[in-house]
Formats: structure tokens, C-alpha cells, sequence
């Protein structure tokens, strides 16, 4: 790039242009386009999404094929008429459930067998006694956060039986309301 606008200067052509710092056009230009393109910092073009807002990064959600597609009335409106989802994760060492929010995002109130408290009272951490005392510790620290309903939609993987069902019965059993799902 340097030798050209030397080799330009030599020519005693001075129509050269320096647009920015970064990249220089070309003086013989009369179709008024630019011979040489603009480059980052980086040594490559900038990337920026459709809305211009956030460069070097790409969208992962999938459009829609159909941007046109009704949404249902329950669609819209199912997380503020049932705002409390609960989730429930059993590995084969603990079990964990809580109970979050479902338009801001936020944990209400969580339980789970690893805490020091519950860790201590309990011989095994994954077995239905455990399963049992998660859904009654969580009952209570939901209830002093006012939530007296949820709803509860398994997994695809989770079966609604065993343990898992330990937990939402003791939850049940405990006060709260839970709205089960099965598809």
C-alpha cells in the first residue's frame, strides 16, 4: 500500500485521498468506487449482525420460516398466569429442586441435599427419604417467599415416577400447589 501512494507522489498525481487511518483508496477512480476496501484491526472485514449491534458475533437462535406465525393467547400469557416453574435435578449422588420465576428468571427458593444443613440429618443423599426432606425443605422457603403454586413439566428424558414424584408429592403435601404437566 505504501508503494503505491509513493509510486503515485513519483507520478506528480496528487488526487490520493486518505479517507482514515486505517486503509487508503486509490486515486484513479472514475467509476467512484474504492479500489482498496477497509480493514479492521484484526487484518479481517468487521462482522456485524443484521441490527448492526454486536460485532464478531453470530445469531444462534434459528429464524422462523414463517414470521408471520400466529402465537396463541396461552402462549403469551402462560408465564404471567402461572409465573413459578419448579425443576428438579436427581444425579445418581444428590438431588437439588427449585423453584424459579418464570419472566424475570430468578430463583425463589432452592433446596437440595448438598447444603451443610441437610447434608448432615440424612444417611444417604439420593434415595426417597432425601428425595422426600428436599421437597419439604423446599415447601417451607417457598412459603416464606409467598409462592404457594408452581407448575411442573418433566423433562423429555425424566420419568414422572420414583423420585422425582417423591419430591413433587412432598411439595404437595407440604402446601404448595403443583401444576403437573405431562406431555
Amino acid at each position: 500500500m505504501f508503494k503505491q501512494v509513493v509510486n503515485i507522489w513519483k507520478k506528480g498525481n496528487f488526487q490520493t485521498e486518505f479517507c482514515t487511518a486505517s486503509y487508503i483508496t486509490r486515486s484513479n477512480f472514475h467509476s467512484g468506487q474504492v479500489l482498496a476496501a477497509p480493514r479492521s484491526f484484526f487484518g479481517v472485514e468487521d462482522f456485524l449482525d443484521d441490527d448492526n449491534s454486536r460485532p464478531y458475533t453470530y445469531k444462534k437462535e434459528k429464524k422462523s420460516k414463517n414470521p408471520q406465525k400466529h402465537i396463541s393467547f396461552k402462549q403469551r400469557t402462560i408465564a404471567y398466569m402461572e409465573p413459578f416453574s419448579l425443576d428438579v435435578f436427581i444425579s445418581k449422588r444428590f438431588v437439588s429442586a427449585s423453584l424459579t420465576h418464570r419472566v424475570t428468571c430468578k430463583q425463589v427458593a432452592v433446596a437440595g441435599t448438598n447444603s451443610k444443613d441437610v447434608k448432615a440429618a440424612l444417611t444417604s443423599r439420593s434415595d426417597i427419604p432425601a428425595c422426600l426432606a428436599v421437597g419439604r425443605i423446599l415447601a417451607e422457603r417457598a412459603m416464606e417467599a409467598d409462592v404457594y403454586t408452581a407448575t411442573y413439566t418433566p423433562r423429555e428424558r425424566d420419568k414422572f415416577e420414583g423420585k422425582i414424584r417423591a419430591v413433587v408429592q412432598s411439595l404437595i403435601d407440604n402446601g404448595i400447589d403443583i401444576k403437573v404437566y405431562l406431555d
